[in-house]
């Protein structure tokens, strides 16, 4: 679990009618063990609404990621010569939808060669698999009727992810870079989401692979678990109050 302790200079620009949204965790966390603001409050456990809200990363959070090892692969090259061929932004303008899929083939290399554009698709759905564990966790908090919403940069390609492996049986896509044309770690991203959601930051707990988005919600008064495993991801959760069961949250047992 990340230790550091949250920053919120953006907060002032989320208005929300309530104080009641507010998730508390459990008060016998210490500071040090929980990445987010402690919020108190009696009416938190009259809403009907379940709390807290939590916004997963996809990429090598819930399902891996082809880009490392299988596109280097499609490619003929090492990730390094791909790093060194591909277009610096082309990727970045098509997860914020600002070009579409046959303008990402025209300017994918910056030499301007030509690319199976359909022949890269096939490969990443080949890829496209969950991240060892975490379908269990994401099962187990839907039936503890948690809600939850992806949070990912991603193009439009991510509806070749649902329609492998169907995540939104667990959660939606609601929050996608292809859709808000924002991507992480900008703090407006995260405020985009909360002023959607109509809840405080710290109702909500972000789970990502990578430190710098943990700390843009750490910045805005989020909950922020960096992902690194599902055994760990569970276990923090568990630490967090989030209800688990039928997985037993006591100590390292898992109990199916």
């Amino acid at each position: 679990m990340v230790s550091l302790l949250p920053r919120a200079p953006y907060l002032a620009s989320v208005p929300k009618s309530a104080s009641s949204s507010l998730w508390p965790p459990p008060p016998s966390m210490s500071s040090s063990s929980v990445a987010a603001p402690v919020a108190a409050g009696a009416e938190a456990a009259a809403q009907p609404r379940k709390f807290p809200v939590l916004l997963f990363d996809v990429m090598d959070t819930l399902v891996r990621d082809p880009f490392y090892n299988h596109i280097p692969a499609f490619f003929q090259m090492s990730m390094n010569e791909l790093l060194e061929s591909k277009h610096p932004t082309a990727w970045s303008e098509f997860e914020k939808g600002l070009i579409d899929e046959n303008e990402l083939a025209k300017k994918f290399f910056k030499d301007g060669r030509s690319i199976d554009l359909e022949g890269l698709k096939e490969c990443m759905v080949r890829a496209y698999e969950y991240v060892d564990g975490v379908e269990d966790i994401l099962c187990t908090l839907k039936k503890n009727n948690y809600e939850m919403h992806a949070f990912t940069n991603y193009p439009v390609w991510y509806q070749l992810i649902e329609d492998k492996l169907k995540l939104s049986k667990y959660l939606s896509w609601t929050f996608c870079s292809c859709r808000t044309g924002i991507r992480k770690p900008s703090p407006e991203f995260y405020l985009h989401a909360v002023d959607h959601l109509d809840v405080d930051p710290a109702s909500c707990i972000f789970i990502d692979d990578r430190m710098v988005n943990i700390e843009a919600a750490l910045s805005v008064g989020m909950v922020g678990l960096q992902f690194k495993s599902a055994e760990m991801l569970q276990k923090e959760l568990c630490t967090l109050g989030v209800e688990l069961s039928p997985l037993v949250c006591e100590g390292d047992t898992k109990v199916q």
